[in-house]
């Protein structure tokens, strides 16, 4: 009977410890915040695919060995620091915050000691993220994908396309961190050119239709179309509008060119998030952010639309078309 009741009590603690064990078991199970500027549609179409590629260097699969807590602003930037501060009370193991700068700042707001990797275009050590590439310190690293830096070029390859354009809307968000640098860079490489570029504020409510017809007015006849985050949120209805009103556009993301963009060239995005989901991987397995050197793109693409060039009456020069990384037809 001793024995008998031993076994009824030992069993009896068994069955009361497994959801115990079982809460134990999903408890190590990390919980990974993303936050982003951008809208849904954005993170899962760009930014999510490429980061999921990342952390399958390090083995983690979400919904398997990982947990992905998605937050997005759609544009909002007013709305990162309260999703930031959500993240930071769920006690996430790491941030990753992209976008441009400001989610990895309302991060950095929020927390000192959970690790943050970011995704930004801008100059992280020009803006404070990091206090250099090479040593981040703290506990913020990340990818830098100068695409900010990359506004002359942008321009360069617009008037090659087109060197009868005089005059150049340039559509910028005046409150994204770098659009000073980005306007100073356009200006100087403008006088190079010998061309005008007229600066068109892009609304934070992302309608384009007056600033664009006031720049018509104004006599451009072309259309750059600078980095920032509220722009890829809009992006359909700004290649829209350019194509009703038969502008030829430049862009900074090949997206643009793929809903219908005349021509792009910036960094391959994908590969920054796929480099972001490496280096959350790897702080999950336990290395420092501060140890971690931020990482920089190695290649940039050029994507020309041949069908947008076509219905604009544009013959795209065989130089062009001979370095492009891509072409839609």
């Amino acid at each position: 009977m001793k024995y008998r009741g031993l076994v009824a009590l030992l069993g009896a603690a068994t069955v009361a410890a497994l959801p115990l064990a079982l809460h134990a078991q999903q408890q190590q199970i990390p919980v990974v915040g993303f936050l982003h500027s951008a809208s849904a549609g954005y993170v899962q179409t760009v930014g999510g695919p490429g980061f999921s590629e990342g952390l399958k260097d390090a083995g983690l699969v979400a919904g398997k060995n990982v947990t992905i807590e998605y937050r997005w602003a759609d544009g909002h930037t007013e709305r990162l620091a309260a999703f930031a501060a959500d993240l930071v009370k769920r006690n996430v193991a790491v941030i990753l915050a992209a976008g441009g700068t400001e989610p990895a700042r309302a991060v950095m707001a929020a927390t000192s000691t959970i690790p943050i990797v970011f995704v930004s275009a801008a100059d992280p050590v020009q803006l404070g993220l990091v206090s250099s590439l090479n040593r981040p310190g703290g506990n913020v690293t990340g990818v830098s994908l100068i695409g900010s830096a990359l506004e002359a070029k942008r321009l360069e390859l617009l008037h090659e396309l087109l060197p009868g354009a005089s005059s150049i809307a340039v559509l910028i968000d005046p409150n994204y961190p770098a659009a000073k640098i980005q306007m100073h860079e356009l200006q100087e490489a403008a006088a190079r050119l010998g061309v005008k570029v007229i600066q068109d504020d892009l609304p934070g409510d992302g309608d384009i239709e007056k600033p664009l017809a006031d720049a018509v007015q104004q006599g451009a006849s072309a259309l750059l179309v600078t980095q920032n985050p509220l722009s890829s949120v809009v992006r359909e209805r700004i290649v829209a509008l350019a194509a009703s009103r038969s502008i030829p556009a430049i862009y900074w993301q090949r997206e643009f060119a793929a809903v219908g963009g005349l021509i792009s060239y910036g960094p391959v995005f994908a590969d920054g998030y796929r480099q972001a989901g490496v280096y959350v991987g790897r702080i999950l397995k336990g290395e420092k952010p501060a140890e971690l050197p931020v990482v920089q793109p190695t290649k940039f693409e050029m994507v020309i639309n041949l069908k947008t060039a076509k219905a604009l009456g544009l013959a795209v020069p065989p130089t062009l078309l001979a370095t492009a990384d891509e072409v839609i037809e």
